[in-house]
């Protein structure tokens, strides 16, 4: 039996006190959860592909919810996006609804109610994570293809495996025991020394193609995969 991922959100909003409450309360319901703060970050983190939801605050520096949307859905990116916002006409949430948005939630909003359009979301968005982009490297998650700029790297099954669980959790670190539990299961021969091999086997592919830099170790911690337009937005080092 493979290990059960947490499903990831991103939380776009540019009030801290709103992103601490909902990254607080969204963990404790058993989410993994990244945040932003203005519409250009949030742009660059969302169009990775890597959620299983957003929400998506309108009123955002730098870019609003709604042009962070578009953007998204102008590249293909299918994730399921709730739109959070002050703004309660009936035009504000048609023009949402009307740009890709899967729901709207008015603010101030029940958390208890936020949880079940966000669950209700993770229902109904099975497909929406089908491809991961880190730069130039693209994994379609339905044909179980791998390409950096358009030549395609070509991977065992394992290491597909090891490299689609870091990119569908791209900027965040990924424990070997993580690795061990998500991609080996249940099979008893299997150690973190197995982890380590794979993830050398995976980065030399990586590097004959100019895609070493992707994947990294984070010493006493894990791997991570990541470019450093994502790092920067999400504030790795």
């Amino acid at each position: 039996m493979l290990w059960r991922v947490k499903p990831r959100v991103l939380v776009v909003d540019d009030e801290a006190g709103v992103r601490r409450a909902l990254e607080r309360g969204l963990s404790a319901e058993g989410m993994e959860v990244v945040t932003a703060a203005d519409g250009p970050t949030a742009l660059r983190v969302a169009l990775t592909g890597a959620f299983d939801v957003v929400l998506l605050d309108i009123m955002l520096p730098g870019l609003s919810g709604y042009r962070v949307l578009q953007r998204m859905r102008a590249d293909g990116v299918r994730t399921p996006v709730l739109m959070v916002s002050a703004k309660d006409g009936e035009v504000d949430q048609a023009d949402g609804l009307d740009l890709g948005a899967d729901g709207y939630l008015v603010k101030p909003f029940s958390f208890v109610v936020l949880v079940a359009q966000v669950r209700a979301l993770l229902r109904r968005g099975g497909g929406a994570r089908r491809k991961l982009t880190l730069g130039n490297l693209v994994i379609d998650r339905g044909l179980r293809e791998v390409s950096w700029a358009g030549q395609d790297v070509s991977l065992s099954p394992r290491e597909y495996a090891v490299l689609d669980v870091l990119a569908s959790r791209a900027g965040s670190v990924v424990t070997k025991d993580e690795l061990l539990r998500t991609v080996w299961g249940d099979e008893q021969a299997a150690t973190r020394n197995a982890v380590e091999v794979y993830v050398g086997y995976l980065r030399r592919k990586l590097e004959a193609v100019g895609a070493g830099e992707v994947v990294r170790t984070i010493r006493g911690h894990g791997y991570i995969a990541s470019t450093p337009d994502l790092d920067s937005a999400l504030g790795n080092r």
